[in-house]
């Protein structure tokens, strides 16, 4: 009978190996997909791959569930799929989708045992643990800290998740020094639309914020077109600067949606968004 051991354990073996083969290959897969995603132009098109995307992406994470990659994969789709396809119409459904992205980034950043002791600690703690991250951890701050923050920005009743904003901009201030130029100088948007949605009466740094701005457009050369679109809704209305308001979403509304290949479909979105914003401006100056 023994004889028959180490032949099925070796087929065991070799069938688990495989399939993680198989498995890691996905991830070259998963990033031409997404590459691919983001090179839409069909609004429509792209809402009904993406919901689909996302489903398999959490199919390969419950087969590989310390995959960091996946989860990256899964935090920037839902942040995405929530900014895109919610946040207009249905903020609770949008809500969902944020905690989706933020907790599976925090899955792929909890890898890290330094930041994961340090994740409920204070905030000197968490920010030690944040120089243990490297270059390579940029896309999971990033999209971790997108997705917390876009839960933030429109949960502004709930305490608890305000007293939380220092960490989410001290992983945006990480990756931005790890890597300014990542996602068209993201991490400078971010801490431009942080800093310029709060009222000066409240707290705000519109002039800060309008400097962040000014360096993200520097990275990206006017050509994501996201920028623009926060700039003109965060600084240009906390500031009742009409002029830059209107000149902004004109910028916008005049740029080819092939301005920048690899980012058509947030361009196509801010484009979209800056024509809901237009016809409200009369609410806002």
């Amino acid at each position: 009978m023994k004889k028959y051991i180490f032949p099925l354990i070796t087929v065991f073996f070799f069938q688990g190996c495989i399939q993680q083969i198989a498995l890691r290959s996905m991830g070259g897969i998963l990033d031409n997909g997404m590459a691919a995603f983001n090179e839409e132009s069909d609004f429509q098109l792209a809402h009904e791959a993406l919901g689909s995307n996302l489903k398999l992406i959490e199919a390969l994470i419950k087969s590989d569930t310390e995959n960091t990659q996946f989860l990256v994969f899964a935090a920037e789709g839902y942040q995405g799929y929530g900014l895109a396809f919610c946040e207009d119409d249905s903020l609770e459904r949008a809500r969902v989708f944020y905690l989706r992205g933020k907790d599976y980034g925090l899955r792929a950043l909890k890898e890290n045992k330094k930041f994961k002791e340090a994740l409920n600690g204070n905030l000197d703690e968490f920010q030690a643990a944040l120089q243990t991250f490297s270059k390579d951890d940029v896309p999971a701050l990033f999209w971790t800290a997108f997705s917390w923050g876009s839960y933030i920005n429109i949960t502004r009743t709930d305490v608890e998740a305000l007293s939380e904003i220092s960490k989410v901009t001290a992983l945006v201030q990480r990756a931005a020094e790890l890597d300014s130029a990542y996602y068209y100088g993201g991490a400078y948007l971010f801490l431009a639309a942080m800093e310029g949605s709060v009222p000066k009466v409240l707290g705000g740094h519109p002039e800060k914020a309008k400097e962040l701005f000014e360096k993200c457009l520097a990275v990206n050369g006017g050509k994501f077109l996201m920028t623009q679109l926060y700039y003109a809704k965060t600084v240009a209305v906390q500031m009742q600067d009409q002029q830059l308001f209107e000149s902004l979403l004109k910028q916008i509304e005049d740029a080819s949606i092939d301005i920048l290949p690899e980012a058509r479909f947030a361009n196509v979105m801010a484009k979209q968004k800056a024509r809901r914003l237009l016809a409200h401006e009369s609410d806002l100056f």
